[in-house]
C-alpha cells in the first residue's frame, strides 16, 4: 500500500485532512505524530494556535486498522510543503499519493495546441446551459522550462474556485483554462511599484494576454455553435492576475459575456483603462486594502467612472476586516504594520473567499444576469 493523503477543496484550495501509511504494530501516541514545514509554520497558523489552542495541521486522532495507520488532521493546505513526522521517521509530502474527494475528477482535461483547459459539463445536458469562465491567479499557471510544467491541474486545486462552482452550481458549465506564466518573484510583484510602471509582460505567449484570451473566447463561441452553451448567460470571473484577465476578457470577448466579477484584479494602466470603460454588468471586489497598495484606489476610480457614464449595473465591494474575519482571513495581529507588507499583509488579498462564498449576494447577482444584445 502507498502512503495516501486524503484531501478536499476548501477555502485555501486543496486541503489535507486525513493521512494513511502502512504500519506494523500498535498506534503511536498522538504526541509522537505531527506535521512540520512551511504549510504549518506561518504567522497566521501560529496566531490560531496561540489564540484558540488548535490550528491547521494539528493531529486530532491516530488509529491502526488492518495494517494501516490513520492520522486525522485539522485541515491543512497542500499548497505549501509539509512533512509527516511519526516518532523519528519523516515522510515528505512528495512521498504521498493525494486523493481529492470532490468533483475535480468531473473536469475533463483538454489540450488544444497552446490552449489548455479543464471543463465541467453538467450531467444530462440536452439544451444550452449557462457557463462560468474562471481565470486563475498568478502562480497557479504553468511554466515552459520543465520544472512546474503545465500539468493542467493546478488551476483546479490551488484556490477556492472552479471545483466549488461545479459543486454549488451543477447545472452550469465551468471552464477553467490554464495559462503559461513567466517566472516572477511573487513576494515583490507590484508591491511598491509606481502605477505607471506596473504593467505585466506584454509577450502574448504568457499570462492572460489578449492572444490567449482570444483562444479561450473562440472555444466558447464553438461551444455556442454546437448548441452546448447558452449565449445569453456566459459569465467570467477570476482572481488577482485572473481578475485582470477578467477585465481584459470583457474587451477581447465583449460580445460574449453577460456579466463579470473581477476579484482583486491587478490594476495596471491597461486594465484600468479597460475597466473604467466597461458598459456591461460588472461587480468588482477586493479587500479594504490589498497587498498591492494602490489597487483599491484605481478600482474605486474605475467603478465611479463607469457609473458616471451610465453603467448603473456597475458595483464595487471592498470587504471590511469583519467581512474577511468571518472566514479567518486577515485575523493576524499587526496586519497593517508597514513591516508586514507582502507577508502578513498578503492575507488581505484573499478576497475571493467571501466573493465566491456569495457574500452580499455577489454570485447570486452574477448568475441572474442575462445578455440581451
Amino acid at each position: 500500500m502507498a502512503n495516501v493523503a486524503h484531501a478536499f477543496l476548501g477555502l485555501t484550495g486543496q486541503e489535507i485532512d486525513w493521512l494513511e501509511i502502512p504500519w506494523d504494530g500498535e498506534a503511536p501516541a498522538i504526541d509522537q505524530v505531527r506535521l512540520e514545514g512551511p504549510a504549518v509554520s506561518t504567522e497566521h497558523i501560529a496566531f490560531l494556535k496561540e489564540s484558540r489552542g488548535v490550528a491547521p495541521g494539528d493531529v486530532t486522532a491516530v488509529e491502526v486498522k488492518d495494517g494501516v495507520l490513520h492520522i486525522d488532521l485539522v485541515p491543512s493546505t497542500n499548497k505549501a510543503v509539509w512533512t509527516l513526522c511519526v516518532g523519528d521517521e519523516k515522510i515528505g509530502q512528495s512521498e504521498f499519493e493525494v486523493k481529492t474527494r470532490t468533483m475535480d475528477d468531473k473536469f475533463a482535461k483538454v489540450v488544444e495546441g497552446r490552449l489548455m483547459y479543464r471543463l465541467y459539463t453538467p450531467e444530462n445536458a440536452t439544451t444550452p446551459r449557462p457557463m462560468i469562465l474562471f481565470l486563475h491567479g498568478g502562480g497557479n499557471g504553468g511554466y515552459e522550462d520543465g520544472e512546474g510544467a503545465r500539468d493542467n491541474e493546478k488551476q483546479l486545486t490551488a484556490d477556492y474556485g472552479p471545483v466549488n462552482f461545479a459543486e454549488d452550481y451543477p447545472d452550469l458549465y465551468v471552464l477553467a483554462p490554464m495559462c503559461v506564466e513567466e517566472r516572477r518573484d511573487f513576494s515583490k510583484v507590484n508591491m511598491n511599484n509606481k502605477f505607471e510602471n506596473s504593467d505585466f509582460s506584454k509577450d502574448p505567449r504568457y499570462g492572460w494576454s489578449r492572444y490567449y484570451l482570444g483562444l479561450v473566447c473562440d472555444l466558447i463561441r464553438r461551444m455556442i455553435s454546437e448548441g452546448k452553451v447558452d449565449p445569453k448567460r456566459i459569465y467570467v470571473t477570476g482572481m488577482s492576475m485572473g481578475g485582470a484577465g477578467t477585465v481584459r476578457a470583457m474587451s477581447v470577448g465583449s460580445d460574449l459575456f453577460a456579466a463579470a466579477v473581477p476579484v482583486c484584479p491587478s490594476m495596471t494602466p491597461e486594465t484600468f483603462t479597460i475597466l473604467k470603460s466597461i458598459r456591461r454588468p460588472i461587480w468588482v471586489t477586493s479587500a479594504y486594502i490589498d497587498h498591492t497598495l494602490y489597487r483599491h484606489k484605481y478600482l474605486v476610480d474605475a467603478v465611479m467612472n463607469m457609473r458616471d457614464n451610465g453603467n448603473d449595473n456597475a458595483h464595487l465591494t471592498l470587504f471590511s476586516p469583519e467581512d474577511l474575519e468571518k472566514y479567518d482571513v486577515s485575523i493576524t495581529p499587526n496586519l497593517m504594520n508597514p513591516e508586514n507588507y507582502g507577508k502578513l499583509f498578503r492575507q488581505n488579498h484573499w478576497s475571493w473567499v467571501p466573493t465566491y462564498k456569495n457574500e452580499y449576494g455577489i454570485m447570486s447577482w452574477l448568475l441572474n444576469q442575462t445578455k440581451d444584445d
